[in-house]
């Protein structure tokens, strides 16, 4: 098992630290969910005789292919 990340500096489009305590603890706890379930996800498909590399590289491709729904603020 890997260590725990150190804690990630959040910035806005424009540079500026996201402060909020409330809002970093939200972006921890969704990366940790999305982290666990990647996790998972691998352990299963190697364990179904997938190949790391080609899952991996899907992976990568999905968060690629993410859109992100709201238009940027001014």
């Amino acid at each position: 098992m890997s260590k725990k990340p150190s804690p990630i500096v959040w910035h806005g489009p424009n540079g500026e630290i996201i402060a909020c305590v409330e809002k970093n603890k939200v972006l921890g706890e969704n990366l940790e969910e999305i982290r666990q379930v990647c996790q998972d996800a691998l352990e299963d498909a190697v364990l179904m005789g997938c190949d790391e590399r080609q899952f991996r590289a899907v992976l990568a491709e999905l968060i690629t292919g993410l859109d992100n729904p709201y238009p940027p603020r001014e």
